[in-house]
């Protein structure tokens, strides 16, 4: 009966935050949800956000591992400005608590694309991190959307250290991703190699139209009468 109830929750929970966000009797179950999300690798910006709200409403009622896994998740999410609103909701005073301050630090590093930087402080925070399911995977996808803003070909190395992995492992992910991504492998002068990444208005900036390529001259016609 209770394992029926919980079920329950999960399917309602953000029926309750879309009737009535600021109700207090919500704010447990909007914490089970944000456990749930973790588990079952879900996420709600908008429950997630009532939850902080509330906690704003009621402080003494505040979990701060709550509060913590949020903004991982947030992090997740990037490059979306999830982190950004999440913390807005936070008070200053939970803000300089060590995790937190560790999670703003690792919000800026990704902002700023230093991801040696990043990874080298997701290394000395893991216990942290690894509470929360798909946390790398997410990162090395926030990574290639990077690098392919930026990008038409990637050396290995670029590549190796955006998404720290290497050897076998980095092998394996460019395997998946010349398989499923439209990937290409070239060799560059000496050993190294280039990943060529597929085009898009970014990295191949011919691709981009200009917003008068895109306008009808009927569409044009019918904007004269107006602006007269």
């Amino acid at each position: 009966m209770a394992k029926e109830a919980q079920q329950q929750v999960s399917y309602t929970v953000e029926e309750l935050v879309a009737v009535n966000p600021y109700n207090p009797d919500i704010l447990a179950d909007l914490e089970n949800y944000v456990n749930e999300q973790v588990s079952s690798q879900k996420y709600s910006l908008d429950a997630n956000l009532c939850l902080l709200r509330l906690y704003q409403f009621e402080p003494e009622r505040m979990s701060t591992p709550i509060v913590a896994r949020i903004l991982i998740k947030a992090l997740m999410a990037m490059p979306a400005q999830d982190f950004s609103l999440c913390l807005f909701l936070i008070p200053e005073q939970v803000q300089t608590e060590e995790q937190f301050k560790t999670l703003i630090v690792l919000s800026h590093y990704l902002e700023t694309a230093r991801f040696r930087l990043f990874w080298d402080e997701v290394a000395k925070n893991r216990s942290l991190l690894e509470s929360v399911p798909g946390f790398q995977q997410a990162i090395e996808a926030y990574a290639v959307h990077v690098l392919s803003l930026t990008y038409q070909k990637v050396p290995r190395a670029v590549l190796a250290e955006a998404i720290n992995k290497e050897g076998l492992a980095l092998d394996q992910f460019l395997e998946y991703h010349v398989a499923n991504s439209g990937w290409a492998i070239e060799k560059s002068q000496g050993r190294s190699q280039l990943i060529v990444l597929p085009p898009n208005e970014f990295n191949h900036p011919e691709l981009k139209k200009n917003a008068s390529d895109s306008v009808s001259f009927e569409h044009v016609t019918r904007i004269f009468p107006v602006l007269s």
